[in-house]
């Protein structure tokens, strides 16, 4: 679905925005989103944090972005047609030093994002996006905190199957495993993960507008296992995998050599690339474009994204913040949440 500034209220998906790291670039982007007539042209935003995190952000962006005040309590009974903040007044400047992670930040973006989640988990928000968090400060806060795949199923009470996919100039990453130490990827690989991944990578293409996914799969070996000489895992695993996604009726080729297959993949015309590894996909995909890129966590009943880059310590405060990534996260979100209410109408 294409939305335009003449769009409705009601044709525009509600979109819970989670504010990020405060001691990075979050409070800046979140600033810039809240004024970006793409965005406010394709959803409705709500904006969930501190404002006065939020109002430093817009002073660094040198923006005064005129904002409605709401409650969690009062977006259940329904959100206005304007950028909403819900003002949670639980971070005060003086706690967070710029650049530097800390327990006050993390603690920040979890409630944040918590709130953000609770109200999409309710159906009160169509999609959740959020500005970037960093790691060390959401384990600070978290102990037991991996990443946002497992943070959000936790939330939710989430027991589904849900995958991170990394999206930049319309190509996107998908991956069979993750956050696991490479010694143990060739042995936690088979068919079945491999099609199921297949399957979550057709859905999420499909919901965020393309009719008809091309998929090319990634090999796990050198040359793809060179026709068994350097590994069977392509012989034995992926292939029979690539066979049945295709007796499904999808179009899935490979295994292809992991080397060249972001190179095959704009120029054949694929949608995306499964890959088998973590940093197998992550290289090439930053390569390609490490401040343009967007993650979206699919999977699960409502959309989540995110700039797949991270909160640039480096910059903050300094007001020179690219919006790109940020306003290609939201995007995405408001098409996927878009096609979500229309197949559901």
């Amino acid at each position: 679905m294409t939305h335009n500034s003449s769009a409705s209220a009601a044709d525009r998906p509600l979109i819970a925005l989670a504010m990020g790291d405060p001691a990075g670039i979050s409070p800046e982007l979140t600033a810039r989103l809240a004024v970006d007539p793409q965005v406010n042209a394709a959803a409705r935003l709500v904006i969930i944090g501190d404002r006065r995190v939020f109002d430093e952000g817009a002073r660094t962006a040198g923006l005064s972005p005129e904002l409605v005040d709401t409650t969690l309590e009062a977006l259940k009974a329904g959100a206005p047609d304007q950028v909403a903040f819900v003002d949670l007044g639980h971070l005060s400047l003086d706690e967070v030093e710029q650049g530097v992670p800390s327990l006050a930040g993390g603690t920040f973006c979890s409630r944040n994002f918590n709130e953000a989640l609770a109200l999409a988990g309710d159906g009160h928000v169509d999609a959740v996006c959020f500005t970037p968090f960093n790691k060390q400060a959401m384990r600070y806060a978290n102990p037991d905190y991996d990443d946002e795949i497992r943070f959000v199923a936790r939330a939710i009470g989430f027991k589904g199957k849900a995958r991170e996919f990394n999206i930049l100039d319309n190509i996107w990453n998908a991956r069979v495993t993750s956050h696991i130490p490479l010694s143990q990827v060739a042995a936690s690989l088979n068919e079945n993960s491999i099609l199921e991944e297949i399957a979550l990578t057709q859905q999420c293409l499909t919901q965020s507008g393309i009719e008809t996914p091309r998929i090319a799969v990634a090999g796990l070996n050198p040359h793809a296992g060179d026709g068994g000489n350097f590994g069977r895992e392509e012989i034995e695993i992926i292939e029979p995998a690539v066979a049945k996604a295709r007796d499904r009726g999808w179009a899935v080729e490979g295994p292809f050599p992991a080397d060249t297959v972001f190179l095959r993949a704009p120029r054949e015309g694929y949608h995306a690339v499964l890959t088998m590894y973590h940093d197998q996909g992550q290289i090439a995909m930053k390569l390609m474009g490490f401040d343009s890129g967007v993650t979206m966590l699919g999977g699960f009943p409502f959309p989540v994204c995110t700039p797949a880059h991270g909160t640039a310590y480096d910059i903050a405060g300094q007001g020179i913040a690219d919006i790109g990534a940020s306003r290609q996260a939201l995007l995405l979100a408001a098409r996927m949440a878009a096609r979500l209410q229309h197949a559901a109408a």
